[in-house]
């Protein structure tokens, strides 16, 4: 009886989720600029000697069609890490460069993919462009007639070379 309840009430969700996407979201009209705040949480290998990243990020997101959206993306993000020899900390900077799409799955639901380049700020043996690709999730609730609250999560990889740098990354923005 619990399994039936919950089953309904899932489907009852769903439907009225459905229907109200039909009538006009501002998430998913007209072109959207966004600023907001950036957080990365490094997995892997890269874990080991990056702590995390905080950082700002620029969106523009532009419709193509009723539920998809090509996005551009630029920012930058700190990544800090831990002591080093010496008792130093890594400290680096990178500003990532991406395009990519988003498509509304319902109502603020969202799925997106991105490429781009991250560009190291460092010099010397640190410096270099990596290659970047970034499947994600998120919600863009509307908060005004225009302004909408953008809340992400991703999936972030940086190759060059032979070396790669993954993190699991969040954003939180405002698009107007």
């Amino acid at each position: 009886m619990k399994r039936l309840l919950l089953l309904s009430a899932f489907f009852t969700f769903a439907t009225i989720t459905a229907t109200k996407a039909q009538t006009g979201d501002p998430a998913m009209e007209g072109p959207k600029f966004g600023i907001g705040a950036d957080f990365a949480f490094p997995m892997g290998s890269f874990k080991d000697q990056t702590n995390y990243g905080v950082g700002g990020s620029l969106l523009y997101q532009h419709p193509v069609s009723k539920n998809l959206s090509i996005t551009g993306n630029v920012g930058y993000l700190e990544l800090k890490g831990k002591k080093t020899i010496l008792n130093l900390k890594y400290s680096e900077g990178f500003i990532p460069v991406k395009a990519g799409a988003r498509y509304f799955l319902a109502e603020n639901i969202y799925g997106g993919a991105e490429l781009g380049v991250s560009i190291s700020t460092a010099s010397g043996n640190g410096s270099g462009t990596s290659f970047i690709y970034v499947p994600a999730v998120g919600v863009a609730f509307p908060v005004s007639d225009n302004g909408v609250v953008d809340l992400g999560i991703r999936y972030e990889s940086w190759t060059r070379s032979s070396s790669t740098r993954s993190f699991i990354g969040i954003r939180a923005g405002y698009n107007f």
